[in-house]
């Protein structure tokens, strides 16, 4: 089983890693994929930049940089992955992702947003959730998990 965990940098997109480890670990065959997606450059940073392959390597930088603490958790498990480095529109390039790495599962982690926010904002998550083909574990922050 393949495995997408889609890492922004943030202390629940650990979580979410830290949670495929343990199903991993307790007996499910599998490798990962580790994923950040860069939004693309604003205007701003296109006129400011000059050079779109100055953004693009920026970008590049700032992904791999991200998925340092992830990919140390996956070595000191000693479960195999992969790397990717994308840009677009994060729910939309997940799900592309997925697709293309073949992945079996994605586990990612939730924005702790109200009802109200969601229902007018939408969130990753819940767009990667209904879009998917396959299926999503969406890991809760532990506060949020006790309610």
């Amino acid at each position: 089983m393949k495995i997408l965990l889609p890492v922004d940098g943030s202390d629940l997109s650990l979580e979410a890693v830290r949670f495929a480890v343990r199903l991993l670990k307790d007996g499910l065959q599998g490798s990962a994929v580790l994923a950040n997606v860069q939004e693309p450059a604003t205007l701003y940073e296109l006129i400011v930049a000059h050079d779109p392959d100055v953004i693009d390597r920026v970008c590049a930088d700032v992904g791999l940089q991200t998925l340092v603490s992830a990919q140390a958790l996956l070595d000191a498990a000693g479960i195999a992955y992969e790397c990717e480095v994308a840009k677009g529109d994060p729910a939309h390039t997940i799900v592309d992702i997925a697709e293309r790495f073949e992945c079996d599962m994605v586990v990612m982690g939730a924005r702790g947003t109200s009802a109200l926010r969601s229902a007018m904002m939408g969130s990753v998550s819940n767009e990667v959730l209904h879009a998917c083909g396959v299926p999503v574990v969406i890991v809760k922050a532990a506060e949020e998990a006790e309610d």
